[in-house]
């Protein structure tokens, strides 16, 4: 995202956490999705296309997860240094110019 509009918003460079956490959801969502879809089905020609699709978004989610904590975006193993990012998100959400 362009970084003039960026300060114009009072986001800096977080656009890009926050696309990438929303992404994030997202192969999280396709997840347990597929997951779910697999316990559904009898065929097993279906059974494989939804097993190797579920395999598929595992592979996203993990790849998400790795370039956000690269990023310093998300601390899954560290609890606390996770609120403290979320907490730190939510305020400069509640800064934003309305």
């Amino acid at each position: 995202m362009n970084s003039i509009f960026q300060d114009l918003i009072g986001m800096g460079g977080m656009t890009d956490q926050v696309v990438a956490m929303d992404f994030l959801i997202s192969a999280k969502s396709a997840v347990r999705n597929y997951a779910m879809a697999l316990t559904e089905t009898s065929t097993p020609e279906i059974k494989a296309t939804l097993t190797k699709q579920l395999e598929e978004a595992i592979d996203l989610h993990e790849k998400i997860s790795m370039y956000m904590i690269e990023k310093g975006w998300y601390h899954p193993w560290n609890v606390h240094q996770q609120i403290k990012l979320d907490q730190q998100n939510i305020q400069t959400a509640l800064n934003l110019p309305t």
